[in-house]
């Protein structure tokens, strides 16, 4: 009778329901730190498409580059990039717009995370022969 009793009781125990809950909780809240600092990233490369389709862009001094830039930002609610991580290059191939930060958050107690994002965009420009 033991052994019929075993075989119709499926599923799992209490125990094992609170592991797979505080794994799955844990996933949770790190998802949830991360998710403002790869949506910020996500609206700087939108701000850097939106700044390189203007038009004549390629022929504007760095100033207004910068400005153009940093009102799209306001829009996007960027809040980690700064002026300085911001730089517009000119060489053979036209100019182009990089910016490379880093981000860092607290996650839990005394650690952090650091997410560290780097991008080039082309303003278009001359071809190179």
């Amino acid at each position: 009778m033991v052994n019929s009793i075993a075989k119709r009781q499926r599923g799992i125990t209490l125990i094992g329901f609170l592991i797979v809950l505080s794994v799955a909780g844990f996933f949770i809240y790190i998802g949830m730190k991360l998710l403002p600092v790869y949506s910020e990233y996500y609206s700087v490369v939108s701000a850097m498409k939106g700044v390189a389709e203007e038009p004549g862009i390629a022929n504007r001094d760095p100033g207004a580059i910068r400005e153009l830039f940093r009102r799209r930002f306001e829009i996007g609610y960027v809040e980690s990039v700064r002026p300085e991580n911001i730089r517009i290059l000119r060489d053979g191939t036209g100019p182009r717009l990089e910016v490379v930060y880093e981000v860092r958050r607290p996650l839990m107690f005394n650690l952090d995370f650091v997410a560290k994002f780097e991008k080039t965009v082309d303003m278009g420009g001359r071809v190179p022969e």
